[in-house]
C-alpha cells in the first residue's frame, strides 16, 4: 500500500528497493520530499490502482508510461481521470515536469489518439510543451 500513498506529513510515498544481508533485493516504503496539498494521509484504492493501469509495486515512477497508448488510454478514462485523485495528480505532475499539459494530452486522446502520440513524440517535449490547443498556426501576412 506503499505506492500512490501520501504519509499524514503530506508528503508522497514511494517504494524502493535496497540491498539486505546476504545479497538479497528488499523494498521499504519511503517519504520523499514532494508535498501534495490536500490529500494528507490518503491511499489510493485498489479500484482506481486498476482503473489507472498502475502497479502498486512499481519502484520509482516515470512520465515514460505517458508514451504508452494503453496506459494513456486508462489514465484518461473517466474511471480514473474522474475519480482517483492521487494517481491523476501524480501523473499531472510528471507531465508538468516534461513540458505536458495532462488535460490537453487526455483531450487528444479521447479525441484522436493516434494524433495524441504523434504530437508528444514529435514535438521535442510533450505536446509543444504548453498544453495550448492544437489549431494550425495562423499564416504570416
Amino acid at each position: 500500500m506503499c505506492t500512490f500513498s501520501i504519509a499524514s506529513s503530506g508528503k508522497r510515498c514511494l517504494l524502493e528497493t535496497y540491498l539486505a544481508r546476504g545479497g538479497n533485493v528488499e523494498y521499504q516504503c519511503r517519504t520523499s520530499d514532494v508535498v501534495v496539498q490536500g490529500m494528507a494521509g490518503y491511499v489510493e484504492t485498489n479500484e482506481c490502482v486498476a482503473a489507472c493501469g498502475v502497479d502498486r509495486n512499481s519502484v520509482g515512477i516515470s512520465s515514460d508510461a505517458l508514451l504508452e497508448p494503453q496506459f494513456t488510454n486508462k489514465l484518461c478514462s473517466s474511471a480514473c481521470y474522474q475519480k482517483c485523485p492521487n494517481i491523476v495528480d501524480l501523473y499531472f505532475n510528471l507531465a508538468a515536469g516534461e513540458g505536458a499539459f495532462l488535460p490537453s494530452l487526455c483531450e487528444l486522446q479521447r479525441t484522436n489518439p493516434h494524433r495524441s502520440m504523434i504530437e508528444f513524440l514529435s514535438s521535442g517535449g510533450f505536446l509543444g510543451g504548453l498544453g495550448a490547443t492544437y489549431a494550425p498556426a495562423p499564416s504570416p501576412q
